[in-house]
């Protein structure tokens, strides 16, 4: 059990969106059926700005809100905006610090009061080249650390696997993936790409996170949330999230 980790205050978005709350909860429970020995859940997307990210923090969230012990590991070294979004006001090191051997893998843990049973690992300063680093051995030490620390979920926010490589060289350390797409944005020729390459690693497929919903439309979902929502006036979720959208996990 690491002892030594740190704690960071999160800023965090308003939680009064039923129909966000409870897609993250419908996720929750899809990816949990997926087996017990799906622990560590990769997130990727077919191109930046589909709201990866967030879903994957949410989502680490919810399962430790759950009480399961999960660590969020922010996996994009290239490009994350974690310590901007959530407005992290102290000093900090990251992933990229401990896989050159910078820091000891133990400093790297972070926790914030507010959110019971949530560990995380932080990107840390940006890193020019994070391929060679994904396929280093302190990568391998790295995760072989967090397997002995036996935690119930781990969710990996990796960069999106239709622009870099990143993702599909981490999946060798995932028990299974799942893919963020846009709704009405991501175009099916991206959609196929990416699942193509995620493919061609081997890792098992859990399914497609359907992201930024539109919910004034018509069918089953609009129907749904009339009936079992109208209390909830507010739909804006933030970080990027626009109006009258919700996340629909399918899978």
């Amino acid at each position: 059990m690491i002892t030594n980790k740190q704690n960071i205050t999160l800023t965090l978005a308003p939680d009064d969106d039923f129909r966000y709350s409870e897609a993250l909860r419908t996720l929750r429970t899809n990816l949990m059926f997926s087996g017990s020995r799906v622990k560590n859940i990769l997130i990727t997307s077919t191109a930046p700005n589909e709201g990866k990210s967030t879903i994957s923090f949410d989502l680490a969230r919810v399962f430790a809100e759950s009480g399961k012990r999960t660590l969020y590991v922010d996996c994009d070294i290239r490009k994350s905006e974690f310590i901007k979004v959530h407005q992290v006001k102290e000093k900090t090191v990251g992933l990229s610090q401990i896989l050159t051997g910078q820091v000891a893998i133990e400093d790297g843990f972070y926790t914030d009061e507010n959110i019971p049973n949530l560990d995380m690992v932080l990107a840390g300063p940006f890193s020019p080249n994070p391929t060679e680093l994904f396929e280093d051995e302190m990568c391998d030490k790295f995760f072989q650390y967090i397997k002995e620390e036996n935690y119930d979920i781990v969710i990996l926010d990796t960069a999106p696997i239709g622009t870099v490589i990143d993702a599909a060289i981490l999946t060798k350390y995932a028990d299974g993936a799942a893919l963020v797409a846009e709704s009405e944005v991501t175009s099916r020729r991206m959609f196929q790409r990416a699942k193509e390459q995620l493919d061609r690693t081997g890792v098992r497929f859990l399914g497609v996170i359907l992201n930024k919903v539109n919910m004034t439309k018509g069918g089953y979902y609009n129907s749904y949330y009339k009936k079992y929502g109208k209390k909830y006036e507010k739909y804006g979720y933030g970080y990027g999230y626009g109006p009258k959208t919700a996340s629909d996990p399918k899978s």
